[in-house]
């Protein structure tokens, strides 16, 4: 089979297509034939050895997809060859085969696009998780989101909006401004790419402030940290809560008086141990998502669309924070293993 694998450290330029061995199930797991694949952060950190993950080269990077069950590993119940599913696993779904835990694995429901279901267990269950379990977001809050026009940020927009929030969208660009506001954001903030001095931290201070109103933001979703972070701090509410979920613009520094003084939560978000730690909530979540997707309150929007021999690109995009929504890879073309 042809897989994009990473066999030095370094950036999307880095991978390099390959035949290796189709992959057999263990026990537990199933072999899914790669629909699509969708590209995360987590992805572009991983093959340049910055991610709290490494595993041993070379190796596909990849951790969410759409496939076809292609062959079943002792022990696993309730699927069958054929079956449409999507799933996460720890790496290895830039290939044309993958093997998943089955206990990872969720039905694609009928009529879904195969690239939209690569593209939705990531993203959306952790907004839901940081929203619900992190943030215990309620109706008529203020909700601000900083990069909400990744897709992460599009995910918590509408998640949002399903449990009743008022959402604020903080994004670099008009283009993704729109993108916001076509998600369900009720109001858009652009913030500036330029921290060259103080003054611009505090015009944006200012800005998050007059976006949120006068109460604050009752909770901050930043998965974007560096130097938008304080400004989004300040925005916050009497004891509102701020997640922090990654830092595609650098690892923050914040003046801890803030959160003395608005008596403010700071809170992480790591889905990845959420889901590993709590398998039967992390279920319910998905469940909730896939009927919110159903009666499409929900939707993931897809930026882009590779072929797997174009995967470095589609890793190069997302590491270029120019995307708006997800970028996936398309594996259609694989082929059954009988047919190899």
């Amino acid at each position: 089979m042809k897989a994009l694998l990473s066999t030095v450290a370094g950036g999307s330029e880095t991978l390099e297509l390959r035949d290796v061995p189709i992959p057999d199930p263990a026990a537990g797991e199933l072999r899914v034939r790669v629909l699509a694949c969708a590209i995360n952060y987590p992805d572009v950190l991983i093959i340049e050895d910055r991610y709290q993950f490494k595993p041993p080269r070379p190796f596909s990077p990849g951790v969410e997809l759409c496939g076809v069950v292609d062959e079943i590993g002792k022990g696993v119940e309730g699927w069958h060859r054929g079956d449409v599913l999507l799933a996460t696993c720890s790496h290895g779904g830039l290939a044309e085969y993958c093997v998943v835990a089955a206990g990872n694995a969720f039905r694609l429901p009928a009529n879904k696009d195969p690239a939209e279901g690569a593209a939705l267990l990531l993203t959306y269950a952790t907004a839901l998780h940081a929203l619900r379990d992190r943030a215990a977001l309620k109706p008529d809050e203020t909700l601000l989101v900083l990069g909400a026009a990744g897709g992460v940020g599009l995910a918590a927009i509408e998640v949002g909006k399903a449990m009743g929030a008022r959402v604020v969208a903080a994004v670099s660009s008009e283009g993704k401004a729109l993108a916001a506001a076509q998600a369900g954001a009720d109001r858009t903030l652009v913030y500036p790419l330029d921290f060259s001095d103080r003054a611009v931290a505090k015009s944006l201070a200012d800005g998050f402030k007059s976006a949120v109103g006068p109460h604050g933001a009752h909770v901050v979703f930043d998965p974007v940290g560096g130097d938008y972070a304080e400004p989004a701090l300040r925005s916050i509410a009497w004891e509102g809560r701020y997640l922090v979920l990654g830092f595609t613009a650098g690892i923050p520094r914040v003046p801890l008086n803030l959160a003395l003084l608005k008596s403010c939560d700071i809170r992480g978000v790591f889905w990845g141990a959420f889901a590993q730690n709590e398998p039967a909530r992390h279920r319910q979540h998905v469940t909730q998502l896939l009927r919110w997707w159903e009666e499409g309150l929900i939707r993931p929007r897809i930026d882009r669309v590779y072929a797997l021999v174009e995967g470095g690109h589609a890793l190069a995009r997302l590491a270029s924070r120019s995307a708006i929504g997800k970028v996936v890879v398309s594996i259609a073309d694989a082929k059954p293993v009988a047919d190899r």
